[in-house]
């Protein structure tokens, strides 16, 4: 650029005048600065400043031999550095100008852009009025707000016409006061029906007046005020209703502000303190308490207010006909848009008969206490016995099996003890017979025990238990319920896996289910018990997430329908005939199942047969697995034993044993004897007693006062019971040895008590017998 213009400069200097004249040497470079200094700036003009300088020096005699200057040539080099200089001043100084004004221009540009965006947003439309000529200039915004279309011209007509009818009029009058007397123009107005319902527009202007007062323009913008109306009509029509409501209430209700002034009471309220209603907004509730309330009510409530959290009072108020009446009253923070605490709101009730109702009642409940606490004795009573007695049931059907089994143990043993009566002398029968008389008396054993348990006479000991190890132990005992005539399988595939439960409960429960498969399925039909491990990476139902235990019994009986299904665990709800079964086996099941943290499923279909299964949580203990190793008899010096035994016969063996580990026996058959033999023998060593005794007290009852007149005497505990009579024996300090026992087990034991015995504290009292 800069470069052109001094070219220019030059040939039209050269094209006008040639190369010989002096005259107007520099006269064309004056534009080129003016140009260069408004296109690059100062700086660049400098070169055509110097190239004007030369090139007027070349004209005047430096491209001619050197020739020198004249008295006017100098001169005019200097006004031409000067004038230049002066011309490049100014013309920087209108570059500078017009970047500005460019800038500025921009920046306008940019917020007119950002207005309109604004606008547009916000759904504000700006509009112009020419008062003079009608005309209006609506912007797309304006239009879209009236319903309008986006072009063609608009007057006064054309916009009354978007309005509604009975707005109208009103409209007109906006505008003529705003022309004739104010400056500013405000209306709200309907437009004419719409299809989405009621429109509200926003109008807002200002009048533009001349010299002379006259009103020449209107400036302004409208927007949609739609959401607003109907919010403040909803707002309206909701403090409508609540008056209507609290109005209608029997209690007493208000409203207050952020300093504690009620803004709003109903007419309870108003009837209650006997005022009109603006007295009632500032009656000082103070006159109207009963003095032994005031310090207590004044004391909570401005613990309460202070608090900003919701409270409660009560106290005694003087209603208007003179009468004092307990008022419990409840307090809610009021809470503003913004989430701040603005007041309450609260309300009271008369709660003086329930007040005088309660004297009435203390005395009642009183009285009712014990008779509920009689009638649920009897209730619980009733059940234990219904229970027992579908136990029992279920033992019954047991009978005939058991009586079998018991029969054939009978038989070893008898027939044992006739051989060796018969062939006392030959040692290799003896040991034959008397290992299988022995092995015969502890299936006996353990047959017994299966047999309390179901029936629950054994107390409830819960424990970490094997699964698979308890239903395998069980199997003799299923298989005796079933019969011949149905088939048993047992799929054990639980593995090693533990849980904590109560073994008899788990078996009457097996046993429980069982017996129903075994009703359910004809002859020839499968009952299966199933175990496996579960594991449930997400809850189940009520279960959570772990590991579980799954029990099944799957039989191939007839099924159940839906109804039947779901009735299934309903207390005495039964499909079985009249005296053929109480409704209680299922039902016990499951809440012996909930009880361990589990739950029971049922499947079936009709034809098909019936799948019950038990989720047991999985337990472990430190040791899962843990073998205990027969010891053998504790070697001890010869020692007094006093034997406290009411049965004869036994008592006579385990006389005969004690006498075998080398100690002296004395004997007693009841607890009175025991107690003058001890307070009479200070040789006595051990003490051993059965717990169920005849003469009104127990073992445990001599135990007790034994360690007490005697506190250094060891004690030992024998029982054949396992019903819940010994509990009391199970909570003492003493070691108790269960009936029928071997020597080995009396020798341990007895070692036991020597190594156990210190003297202790028990609790007083009886042992049921």
């Amino acid at each position: 650029m800069t470069v052109a213009a001094i070219l220019a400069a030059m040939g039209l200097r050269i094209a006008m005048l040639g190369l010989t004249s002096g005259v107007g040497a520099t006269l064309t470079f004056f534009p080129a600065v003016i140009v260069v200094t408004l296109y690059a700036g100062w700086r660049w003009s400098l070169l055509p400043i110097v190239a004007g300088g030369i090139f007027a020096w070349m004209l005047w005699g430096g491209s001619h031999g050197g020739r020198p200057l004249g008295e006017i040539e100098p001169a005019g080099l200097v006004l031409y550095g000067v004038s230049v200089l002066i011309t490049t001043a100014m013309a920087s100084a209108l570059r500078a100008s017009l970047i500005k004004l460019a800038q500025a221009r921009e920046r306008y540009a940019h917020a007119e852009a950002h207005l309109r965006v604004t606008q547009t947003a916000a759904g504000v439309g700006p509009w112009e009025w020419d008062l003079l000529n009608g005309r209006m200039k609506m912007s797309a915004t304006a239009r879209k707000n009236l319903r309008m279309l986006p072009e063609g011209p608009v007057d006064a007509d054309i916009l009354l016409a978007t309005v509604h009818p009975d707005d109208r009029e009103m409209v007109r009058e906006k505008v003529r006061e705003a022309v004739t007397k104010g400056p500013l123009y405000e209306v709200e107005f309907r437009l004419i029906d719409h299809p989405d319902g009621e429109r509200w527009i926003h109008g807002r202007g200002e009048v533009v007046r001349d010299e002379n007062g006259r009103a020449v323009r209107m400036l302004g913008v409208n927007f949609e005020v739609t959401q607003r109306r109907r919010a403040e009509e909803s707002l309206r029509e909701s403090e409508a209703r609540f008056r209507a409501l609290a109005n209608s209430a029997p209690a007493l209700m208000w409203i207050s502000g952020q300093d504690g002034v009620r803004i709003f009471v109903n007419d309870a309220y108003v009837a209650f303190a006997g005022v009109s209603y603006d007295e009632a907004l500032v009656l000082d509730w103070r006159s109207r308490l009963h003095a032994d309330d005031l310090n207590q009510i004044l004391k909570g409530q401005i613990a309460g207010e202070a608090s900003r959290r919701p409270f409660s009072l009560e106290g005694r108020y003087r209603r208007a006909d003179g009468q004092m009446r307990w008022l419990k009253s409840f307090s809610q923070t009021r809470l503003g848009p913004g989430g701040e605490f603005i007041g309450f709101i609260g309300i009271a009730f008369d709660v003086t008969d329930t007040k005088e109702a309660e004297v009435k009642l203390t005395g009642l409940n009183e009285l009712l206490a014990d008779r509920v606490q009689e009638a649920l004795s009897e209730r619980d009573a009733a059940q234990a016995a219904l229970t027992q007695s579908q136990k029992l049931e279920a033992i019954g059907q047991l009978t005939g099996g058991v009586a079998h089994d018991f029969n054939n143990l009978l038989t070893v043993i008898i027939g044992a003890l006739d051989v060796l009566q018969r062939n006392p002398d030959d040692e290799k029968r003896r040991d034959r017979m008397l290992n299988a008389a022995q092995s015969a008396a502890r299936r006996g054993e353990k047959l017994t025990q299966h047999l309390l348990a179901f029936a629950r006479r054994q107390p409830l000991n819960p424990e970490i238990c094997r699964i698979d190890a308890m239903i395998a132990d069980s199997e003799s005992l299923l298989r005796r319920a079933v019969g011949e005539g149905v088939d048993l399988t047992l799929d054990l595939k639980a593995g090693g896996r533990t849980t904590l439960t109560d073994s008899g409960q788990f078996e009457a429960a097996l046993l429980n289910l069982v017996v129903n498969a075994r009703d359910a399925t004809p002859g020839g039909g499968r009952i299966t018990v199933a175990s496996q491990g579960v594991d449930l990476a997400a809850p189940q139902r009520e279960l959570p997430a772990g590991r579980y235990l799954r029990v099944a019994v799957v039989d191939t009986g007839e099924g159940m329908d839906a109804e039947t299904l779901e009735r299934a665990f309903e207390p005495f709800y039964t499909t079985k005939a009249i005296g053929k079964g109480t409704g209680l086996g299922l039902s016990q099941v499951y809440g012996f199942v909930r009880q361990s943290g589990g739950e029971v499923t049922i499947e079936s279909e009709l034809g098909k047969g019936t799948s019950v299964a038990m989720l047991l949580p999985v337990r472990e203990a430190f040791s899962p697995v843990e073998v205990l190793a027969v010891r053998p008899p504790a070697t001890r010096a010869s020692s007094h034993v006093l034997l406290v035994e009411d049965d004869v016969e036994v008592g006579d063996l385990i006389a005969a044993m004690i006498d075998e580990l080398g100690h002296m026996v004395s004997r007693a058959a009841t607890a009175d004897e025991a107690l003058a033999i001890a307070r009479g023998d200070p040789t006595l060593g051990l003490v051993i007693t059965d717990v169920i005794m005849p003469g009104g007290k127990s073992g445990v009852d001599l135990a007790v006062i034994l360690a007490s007149e005697r506190p250094e005497l060891p004690i030992l505990l024998t029982s054949g019971y396992t019903g819940q009579d010994l509990m009391r024996a199970n909570e003492t300090p003493w070691p108790l040895l269960r009936k029928p026992y071997a020597l080995d087990a009396l020798a341990q034991a007895m070692a036991d008590a020597w190594d156990r015995h210190a003297p202790v504290t028990v609790k007083k009292g009886k042992a049921k017998v």
